[in-house]
């Protein structure tokens, strides 16, 4: 953790993944036991001991666990997780940080016969819903399951044929063309000793015998004329396998897909609200991954500049919107690998990795999946264009082979255009986009900063807002604190003067420069502490101010 990044934390609310202790002189280890236990309990988090829990926080340090490395074995001894831990050193003193890790899918972690949570400033027991909930999440593949009383009679064979064709193509193997419907079927493990699943119903059952059999396997399509509006304009209930209507899904869609005009030079460029890559990709996900154990309907709602998909179940066991890049957990595998197979998702789990980069490429907001909870997954498709000059300027340079980028790659470009932090998985990214020109590093050090490079600026025409980002060189702020020392050679210059001359340099960074030019015989400094004031010359060469 850097001291930006606990800067910024401590800003946040507390919540079940981040608490914070004073813990000045000591804290108790069966209680720091006790707390990674509710922390792994809800998806992990971080412990910040020295740090006060109310608003707004201080650090005050703290003297607890003196012997990380002996605390971490005892962690492990205890709970068989490995927690990490670390310390952040500040003038105001010491700062004990621990990283808890989730727990296992399916496994709650429990210490002296308890599985602790929070519960407000508490810890209490985990109640038994909340257990059964956990221990349902290591349950069988519900797409594997057998549906009872099914026949291959209630599958559609024009979407098993659409299925057969789609399959051959992506792979390549033309005797797929010759074997029969049910061998197709039980080669792609959708049927099992000639039982029909319910992965085989979702994806090619009639409409009667979904409504007999999974009448909750539903799409509903809404669509409303503003976001004011409670009454949509139009509804479509797809309640059929998914290989009959998802081409019809998407058509209905495109049929209010609005075309955005955006002019370069003499070029003009349409762009379409709501890319069908991202749209066909959010659909995949929410047929592959909502929980058919709910009653609930896949419900979309399309609005003039927004899409909104909500799907029954949460995330699958082990995602978050944090990780969902770097994590897959499929919740209906059988359905995930069809999908697979036809070349509509890739088996790696790469299609949350298509929706932000189509997204950040057309220069729209990323999906949003604010509104998640446990009961649904809420992902929301802003499709309005946002900085033009930005989506021109990442193919100017895609054009150029400055690449390949990866996703990740994209969203470190995607949070520097819009001057946020970058997160801290990324950013090992920006060595890659630092060497090919695309973004630059202000400042040293932690305080290094990125943003987009000279070249960007001088693209857009906008080469003075760059050197307002980049600042003054290190010779002409060097200069600037000369200057200031001069025009009062008298009285001098307190360093709180100085930082006013140069306020976008911290309080170190100002030391630093000051240093520099008192090494080179440019100014000398009388007094201590904050009494301390500078003067133009070396020492040797002072004259002593007269007192006042």
């Amino acid at each position: 953790m850097t001291p930006e990044e606990l800067q910024h934390i401590m800003e946040g609310q507390e919540n079940e993944h981040l608490e914070f202790k004073e813990a000045k002189t000591s804290f108790e280890f069966e209680e720091l036991v006790q707390y990674s236990v509710a922390l792994a309990n809800e998806g992990g988090g971080r412990m910040v001991l020295g740090v006060t829990n109310k608003q707004p926080r201080k650090i005050v340090g703290s003297q607890a666990f003196q012997d990380l490395e002996r605390t971490k074995l005892g962690l492990m001894d205890r709970l068989h997780l490995r927690i990490d831990a670390e310390v952040l050193q500040f003038p105001e003193g010491r700062v004990v940080a621990f990283q808890v890790p989730p727990r296992p899918i399916g496994m709650p972690v429990q210490y002296k016969g308890a599985y602790w949570m929070r519960s407000g400033e508490s810890l209490v027991p985990m109640t038994p819903d909340q257990l059964k909930r956990i221990f349902d999440e290591s349950g069988p593949d519900f797409s594997a399951e057998i549906a009872r009383n099914a026949t291959f009679d209630d599958l559609n064979p024009k979407a098993i044929a659409r299925f057969r064709e789609m399959w051959k193509r992506k792979s390549g193997n033309s005797a797929l063309q010759s074997i029969t419907d049910v061998q197709l079927l039980t080669d792609a493990e959708l049927l099992v000793d000639s039982a029909v699943t319910y992965g085989a119903l979702i994806l090619f059952g009639t409409g009667k015998a979904l409504g007999r059999h999974l009448a909750q396997s539903e799409v509903v399509f809404e669509y409303r004329s503003s976001e004011a509006s409670v009454q949509f304009q139009q509804r479509n209930e797809f309640r059929e396998g998914f290989f009959l209507f998802d081409d019809e899904l998407w058509k209905t869609i495109n049929l209010r897909n609005d075309v955005q005009h955006y002019q370069e030079g003499l070029f003009v460029w349409d762009i379409k609200t709501f890319n069908e890559k991202v749209v066909r990709e959010a659909i995949l996900n929410a047929v592959s991954h909502r929980d058919y154990r709910l009653s609930g309907s896949v419900f979309i709602r399309q609005y003039p500049k927004r899409i909104e998909i909500v799907s029954p179940g949460g995330f699958p066991p082990g995602i978050t919107p944090e990780n969902i890049l770097l994590r897959q957990s499929p919740r209906n595998r059988r359905i995930a690998e069809a999908f697979a197979r036809c070349g509509l998702v890739e088996r790696s789990g790469q299609g949350a990795d298509r929706m932000f980069e189509e997204s950040i490429k057309e220069s729209k907001p990323r999906p949003d999946f604010t509104g998640t909870d446990d009961y649904q997954v809420s992902l929301s498709l802003a499709g309005e264009v946002q900085n033009p000059r930005f989506l021109t300027f990442l193919q100017h340079v895609t054009q150029e082979g400055l690449g390949p980028f990866t996703t990740q790659d994209f969203l470190v470009l995607d949070s520097v255009q819009r001057e946020e932090s970058v997160p801290p998985m990324l950013k090992d990214r920006l060595g890659f986009l630092k060497d090919r020109g695309i973004v630059e590093l202000t400042g040293r050090g932690r305080g290094a900063k990125p943003i987009l490079s000279r070249r960007f600026y001088a693209f857009l025409g906008k080469k003075g807002v760059y050197t307002r980002k980049r600042g003054l060189d290190r010779e002409t702020n060097k200069a600037l604190l000369l200057q200031h020392i001069q025009h009062f050679r008298q009285e001098g210059s307190r360093l709180q003067d100085l930082k006013q001359v140069l306020p976008q340099l911290t309080h170190d960074q100002i030391q630093k420069l000051m240093r520099e030019l008192k090494d080179d015989g440019k100014v000398h400094m009388i007094g201590t502490t904050n009494s301390a004031r500078w003067f133009p010359g070396p020492l040797k060469d002072a004259i002593a101010p007269k007192a006042t």
